[in-house]
């Protein structure tokens, strides 16, 4: 395929529109539908093609990239037309579980659909610049005449044949991402109001990106850098401070996970009454 491969997608959510506009901005032919076809207008302006309906902008591309809720409302879509998406690719970048995928990759297969399923690792704002990568797997048939093209919505990751690779490492991914999420939510619940600010870019920023290679390969869990018994007490501490300061005890579930593998390793003696409470909730 050729740079100017003409793509279709299907689903004009945030996603779906910024997967449209990377690709016009690269020069691709796209057409595009939606089920409110007025979420195509700005696209439209720029150069897009609106199809009315989901077997026109299939019909129109030899790629086509779902970006939909979910695995039911695509297959409510593509299942209708498939023997018109017969001999094309079909790119899913709906967000799913590996099971979902396998299963969507098995009803292509028996439609003569080559099968791509991938995990957008970015959001909306993110596609088409340095930040943005995209998981797939599946059909590498399917994958590499389209690769130079996909690259255009951010860096392409193929992790082999087995759809349910690219759901997989996405869940997998957001799950870190929500654990993050919700320890920033606890951290800054600590500060002030008037100093939240600064300690956002000027401490809670830096550190945590100084941290992120060290606990992705596991080194904040290592025994001989960080003894399960120091962060018994540090842990302790925590969340004596953030009662103290007057964190609502919710915010503390990001800490069940450590606490658990505190007591399992037989350092609770070091734990007060409120950590062993949060831990064995």
């Amino acid at each position: 395929m050729t740079e100017s491969t003409p793509v279709t997608i299907l689903g004009l959510g945030a996603m779906g529109a910024g997967l449209a506009a990377a690709l016009l901005e690269a020069g691709h032919p796209v057409t595009v539908w939606n089920r409110t076809p007025e979420k195509a207008d700005d696209l439209v302006a720029r150069g897009a093609v609106r199809a009315a309906t989901v077997a026109d902008a299939v019909v129109a591309s030899p790629l086509v990239i779902a970006c939909l809720l979910d695995y039911s409302v695509m297959n409510t879509l593509l299942d209708p037309v498939s023997d018109t998406l017969s001999g094309r690719d079909l790119v899913n970048l709906t967000n799913g579980t590996p099971e979902h995928a396998r299963t969507a990759a098995a009803w292509a297969e028996g439609h003569g659909i080559r099968y791509v399923d991938g995990g957008i690792m970015a959001t909306p704002p993110l596609i088409g610049g340095p930040d943005a990568f995209i998981l797939y797997s599946g059909s590498q048939a399917a994958f590499d005449p389209h690769q130079a093209t996909l690259e255009h919505l951010g860096a392409t990751r193929y992790l082999g044949d087995d759809p349910g690779l690219a759901p997989l490492y996405d869940l997998a991914l957001l799950t870190a991402m929500y654990g993050m999420a919700a320890g920033v939510r606890h951290a800054q619940a600590m500060i002030s109001e008037d100093r939240a600010a600064e300690f956002s870019s000027a401490y809670l920023t830096p550190w945590l990106q100084a941290m992120a290679g060290p606990i992705a390969a596991g080194a904040a869990a290592d025994e001989e850098g960080s003894p399960l018994g120091m962060q018994a007490v540090g842990l302790a501490n925590i969340a004596e401070g953030a009662r103290g300061q007057g964190v609502p005890m919710a915010l503390f579930a990001h800490l069940l996970t450590p606490m658990r593998d505190i007591v399992a390793a037989g350092h609770d003696d070091l734990l007060p009454p409120l950590i062993k409470e949060i831990a064995n909730a």
